[in-house]
């Protein structure tokens, strides 16, 4: 690992006052004994090196045990430098200082003899205090290096779902646009079909010519709708076989839920739009795809639930699609794992057709709403 940043402030005043605080008390023991000069001067170097470990742990840490081999007071500076090089370094480093600390305390016990203890003892204790010390901080470093693991790889995971819904709302948006592009073409090819026959039949009755130029004038009106949802949207590479794909829409429900019902789902379908063919061919298309999308993800996460599926609308007021199911027992594992993306495109697909989608649980159900406008 590279050198630390700076240390805190409050870090620094910490270490100088606990430190200081522990060097004082053991210098305060050893008064008046004939090293207490040295003790003190040892006691102002140790000092030093305790506040120095924050930028430098492995030489502030040797610094102290050197120290701690002249005097006692060095200890408390020492045994946090084996702290902070196991907490900081890798553990090879941490077990040279921790084996310096050991030799340099072993040398202060045959220099400095405690008449309270046996040196047996006193190594026994030194060898405790060290290798505690050694765990503490590498059992810190490994749980801080998990940390910083676990929170990388979190950004990564954000960082890749935000690219799938990006791509899904993308792919949703080609997809539209092709839909968009065969419906426009159709109307415009209505339109030029009824204008020709104008050119070419000039001698039609005034009721003819009436009904031919309201044709044009409604396919016109339709074809401008179409395009208004038309722009915006971006349409790179064409499927060769996409033109040869059915394009469901509002009239092929029944089919789905039948589909559905043969399939074990129970669903019950209150349909109350009495005139469906006038609802424009992408908002038919997007009804199609929001209840669809409702079965599949009450299949998927509810399995065995019964599906309420409800549609209503007229001109002149918008088309609301309403499907919700009663949440699956706790605990019970969807049977189909999901990717999270099928609503993303859908509620992009929804929001293109001018629409909203709203999806969430409440009074113990799932529920997804859409409303999409239907002009009159």
């Amino acid at each position: 690992m590279s050198e630390i940043r700076p240390p805190h402030p409050i870090a620094v005043a910490s270490v100088a006052l606990g430190i200081g605080g522990l060097t004082a008390l053991t210098l305060w023991s050893l008064a008046g004994r004939p090293t207490w000069g040295l003790d003190a001067a040892v006691a102002a170097a140790s000092l030093a090196a305790a506040i120095a470990q924050l930028w430098w742990p492995a030489s502030g840490a040797l610094a102290a045990t050197v120290l701690a081999a002249l005097s006692p007071v060095a200890t408390p500076a020492a045994t946090m430098g084996a702290l902070q090089v196991a907490q900081r370094r890798r553990f090879p480093v941490a077990a040279a200082v921790a084996a310096a600390g050991i030799a340099a305390h072993l040398a202060q016990g045959l220099w400095r003899p405690n008449s309270g203890i046996s040196q047996q003892w006193w190594l026994l204790l030194i060898c405790a205090a060290y290798g505690a010390l050694l765990g503490w901080g590498a059992l810190a470093r490994s749980r801080r290096a998990l940390l910083i693991s676990l929170h990388e790889r979190a950004d990564r995971a954000e960082a890749e779902q935000g690219r799938r819904i990006a791509e899904a709302r993308m792919a949703e948006r080609r997809r539209l646009a092709g839909e968009m592009h065969d419906v426009l073409a159709h109307r415009l090819s209505l339109v030029a079909t009824h204008a020709g026959a104008l050119e070419y039949r000039p001698d039609s009755s005034p009721d003819q010519l009436a009904r031919a130029a309201g044709v044009i004038r409604t396919g016109v009106h339709q074809a401008l709708e179409e395009l208004r949802q038309v722009i915006g949207l971006l349409r790179e590479e064409d499927d060769p076989l996409d033109e040869l794909r059915p394009r469901p829409a509002l009239a092929d429900l029944p089919g789905l839920i039948d589909d559905a019902r043969q399939a074990g789902q129970r669903v019950r379908l209150s349909e109350e739009v009495p005139e469906a063919a006038a609802l424009p061919v992408a908002a038919s298309r997007t009804a199609y795809r929001v209840v669809q999308e409702g079965l599949t993800n009450a299949r998927k996460h509810a399995p065995g639930q019964p599906v309420d599926v409800l549609l209503r609308g007229t001109p002149g007021a918008p088309l609301l699609i309403d499907v919700r199911n009663p949440l699956p027992p706790a605990g019970t594992a969807p049977l189909v794992p999901g990717s999270g993306l099928g609503l993303v495109g859908l509620t992009e697909r929804v929001r293109l057709a001018g629409g909203q989608l709203d999806h969430h649980s409440a009074e113990g159900e799932f529920r997804l709403q859409a409303r999409l406008p239907w002009p009159a």
